[in-house]
């Protein structure tokens, strides 16, 4: 292989690497507790405590319900505050509606939020994928 060729094959290589980064969107998430059903995608079929509600932002008319997201915790809303992030990610489905008013994009299940980062935060910097 010449040069040139192995060049592009590893510039390939790096920037596959990078594309996840650059797709995640920023926003904020918050979190709501138990219990978690009836929700506006599922009614009372249980789909566990890895889930989320999404706001406005990405609800899309209900297109939202059953979605997945990696979600990621940049750090603190507020200045001043402890660094909330346990450093670790969490996969997420859509199951509800978090109503006009929301304070987050998306508002996790209190167990999805704990993964990530301290609940004391109650509202922290994130960073998700679909």
């Amino acid at each position: 292989m010449d040069v040139s060729k192995a060049s592009l094959l590893a510039a390939t290589f790096l920037l596959a690497g990078l594309l996840p980064v650059a797709l995640a969107a920023s926003g904020t998430a918050t979190f709501y507790t138990p219990p978690y059903v009836p929700s506006a995608c599922y009614g009372f079929q249980n789909r566990g405590v890895m889930i989320a509600a999404a706001s406005d932002a990405i609800w899309d008319n209900r297109a939202a319900c059953g979605r997945r997201y990696r979600v990621t915790c940049r750090g603190p809303t507020n200045q001043g505050v402890l660094q909330p992030c346990t450093g670790r990610s969490v996969d997420v489905t859509i199951v509800d509606y978090c109503p006009a008013g929301c304070q987050g994009t998306i508002d996790l299940s209190q167990e999805a939020f704990a993964a990530i980062a301290n609940p004391d935060a109650g509202k922290i910097l994130i960073d998700y994928t679909r």
